[in-house]
């Protein structure tokens, strides 16, 4: 555990040395905004639902956020019950909290923001078009460094987010894709069955 925690502070270390600046205090606040809530997402998982090309993309969206919210946010963080970097104790006196994002009251592990960004990311790239997949993808992997970069997540934070995302991502595709389906069929089967 300590040598994740030095691991950890040494990424905060270099965030501060070699990355801070005022441009990128902006971009990054504006990034990290945009994840709260997963409204960002959420509003993508709204306007693919409504499109008849990617209705079935826009409901794996909405099942990977859900799995996020309920396994990230209901389970895992309050299993686990890392606080927040800015609420450790041992908050290294040479390190600054930047203060460029209100201090969230939930527990740190893993990054929610991470994790429902992933959940999201991850059905739009293996549904969508490239030109739609890929950018959701980097911008699920900006929102994580944001995390960072703001020091509201530990690295091991986001790291964890992205993992779990991309398996809640995976989990929403296979549901949607595969077994919905295949319920779907096998209730047929037994209705022409029956009749």
């Amino acid at each position: 555990m300590d040598f994740i925690t030095s691991l950890d502070w040494r990424i905060f270390q270099f965030f501060e040395e070699y990355l801070w600046n005022p441009v990128l205090n902006v971009i990054m606040t504006v990034i990290t905004t945009l994840g709260d809530g997963g409204i960002i997402w959420i509003v993508c998982a709204i306007c693919l639902l409504i499109t008849k090309k990617y209705r079935k993309v826009g409901a794996m969206v909405a099942c990977g956020l859900i799995f996020s919210l309920i396994f990230t946010d209901a389970v895992f963080k309050p299993l686990i019950e890392r606080v927040r970097p800015f609420n450790f104790d041992g908050w290294p006196a040479e390190f600054v909290f930047p203060d460029l994002v209100e201090r969230p009251q939930s527990l740190s592990f893993p990054s929610g923001h991470t994790s429902s960004s992933f959940a999201a990311a991850v059905p739009m790239l293996l549904g969508c078009k490239k030109q739609i997949g890929i950018p959701a993808v980097i911008f699920a992997f900006f929102v994580g460094i944001s995390r960072i970069y703001v020091h509201v997540h530990y690295a091991t934070d986001v790291i964890a987010g992205f993992v779990f995302g991309v398996l809640y991502g995976l989990a929403a595709y296979y549901l949607v894709t595969k077994l919905i389906p295949l319920i779907i069929k096998k209730l047929k089967e037994r209705k022409t069955k029956k009749a």
